[in-house]
């Protein structure tokens, strides 16, 4: 099966992602209301920057994918269903004022969702094989490994205070912000191999 399709998909589906994230205008028109949705833009932000992670990743890994077959159609509409549920996520943590079971679920679909594109990653690898352009570009993938054991770690806290979950969150967020250059470097070395 040809890719277009799968990239063309995953591609109107983030955008809509990105396009039904909410963030509601202050009820009154001063700078103080401004000042107190401080808090939902952050998430909002924060959530936009993960639409994006996942965005420029799933580009970059479907750009060295070949063909692809049934499985990976399926575990790239898993990715997309948790994807799709940062909207809902976001906005419960807004409106319930950042405590700890919405914050632990927002976790949770964080988690879910990097399991998710973890899954479709292997899912790639395997049918390229060990000795294809995706598995040598890849590498180790240290990102990949410590994320989610921060996105466990953070919502842990979420129970003893939930500020100190939306920070690990955070900080998952700019590790991968921090631009992952292996995909790029392979297609560098590999155009200078082959001219």
């Amino acid at each position: 099966m040809n890719k277009n399709r799968l990239e063309a998909f995953s591609d109107g589906v983030l955008a809509i992602i990105i396009m039904v994230l909410e963030l509601d205008v202050p009820e009154e028109p001063t700078w103080h209301a401004l000042f107190e949705q401080a808090p939902a833009f952050f998430s909002y932000l924060l959530s936009f920057v993960y639409v994006g992670i996942y965005w420029n990743n799933h580009h970059h890994m479907l750009h060295l994918a070949g063909k692809i077959n049934g499985t990976i159609l399926w575990a790239n509409l898993h990715l997309l269903f948790w994807l799709s549920l940062f909207p809902f996520t976001t906005h419960w943590m807004d409106q319930t004022g950042f405590v700890n079971i919405p914050v632990l679920v927002y976790g949770a679909n964080l988690l879910l969702a990097a399991i998710a594109y973890d899954i479709l990653e292997v899912c790639l690898v395997r049918n390229q094989g060990k000795d294809g352009a995706l598995a040598r570009a890849l590498g180790r993938d240290w990102k990949g490994k410590v994320s989610p054991v921060i996105y466990l770690l953070g919502m842990g806290a979420a129970f003893v205070q939930p500020l100190i979950s939306i920070a690990a969150y955070t900080v998952v967020a700019a590790l991968w912000l921090i631009p992952d250059r292996r995909v790029e470097r392979f297609l560098a070395h590999q155009n200078s191999s082959e001219g």
